[in-house]
């Protein structure tokens, strides 16, 4: 690299994932350290945690780059042995001399987000369930429709092998499905669109329990694979946004996190 500039680097990113495409609540971009430090390592990660920080440190990393911000609303204070958790994150990134950048919500609604879930499962996407502005290729939601109808447990079952976890199905297991939606994360009353859509399965992050039960009652099934799950491959994504704005593909590295939980 360069001397590539962790500002720099922020601004070629912005470039792909625009602010002005983002959530108003969200936060994008840098979020903590020095915008004139060269950049020396870049590590990928879906959450900036303390863990992720050090590992990134022992790396050799001097930017943590994830999908979502350490903090949303800025920690009240900054008091060693009595810090928030979101305090704690942004202390042991300045202590470790690590910035922390996100792209978040304007990176949900991206092209690059619109291929990612959709190629995993082998599907093509034909349009976006809530587009950014009309007309737009970019939103919330990817439709998909497939060649031949398949049952619901089989697609259920390639989600399996594409995640790597086992997913909540909401509808019954020999249902035939024509048309689906991808969503990462929290889908967030889409199913409403979606049943007004004609679509007949919503494979999402996560759904709140009355609104999958509303939902699945009127016909449309739910496979949730989980939060984490669904936005998981974003770092792998983030890795291929850097390389593409300058950074060197040794340089660009993924911390997984495929292990932060379990089930007996």
């Amino acid at each position: 690299m360069a001397m590539l500039t962790v500002g720099e680097l922020e601004r070629r990113l912005l470039e792909r994932y625009p602010a002005s495409d983002a959530e108003p609540w969200d936060r994008t971009g840098l979020l903590v350290g020095d915008a004139h430090a060269a950049v020396t390592r870049v590590a990928c990660a879906l959450d900036a945690t303390p863990d992720a920080i050090a590992q990134a440190r022992d790396a050799g990393a001097n930017v943590l780059l994830t999908h979502h911000p350490a903090f949303l609303e800025p920690p009240s204070s900054f008091v060693r042995g009595r810090a928030s958790y979101e305090a704690s994150i942004v202390m042991a990134a300045l202590s470790s001399d690590v910035a922390l950048m996100n792209f978040h919500t304007a990176l949900d609604v991206s092209t690059d987000a619109r291929e990612t879930l959709p190629a995993m499962l082998g599907l093509s996407v034909e349009g976006v369930l809530e587009p950014v502005s009309p007309g737009s290729d970019k939103g919330y939601g990817h439709i998909c429709r497939l060649n031949a109808p398949c049952a619901l447990d089989d697609i259920a079952r390639s989600c399996v092998g594409a995640f790597g976890r086992m997913p909540r199905i909401w509808g019954a297991s020999g249902l035939l499905i024509r048309t689906l939606v991808t969503w990462t994360g929290s889908a967030g009353g889409c199913e409403r669109e979606c049943l007004a859509r004609g679509i007949d399965l919503l494979i999402c992050g996560e759904v709140k329990y009355h609104a999958a039960l509303a939902a699945a009652s009127q016909g449309l099934a739910l496979v949730e694979l989980g939060h984490d799950a669904s936005e998981l491959p974003f770092a792998d994504v983030l890795a291929r946004a850097c390389v593409r704005a300058g950074v060197s593909s040794d340089d660009a590295f993924i911390i997984g996190r495929e292990d932060s939980w379990h089930t007996l």
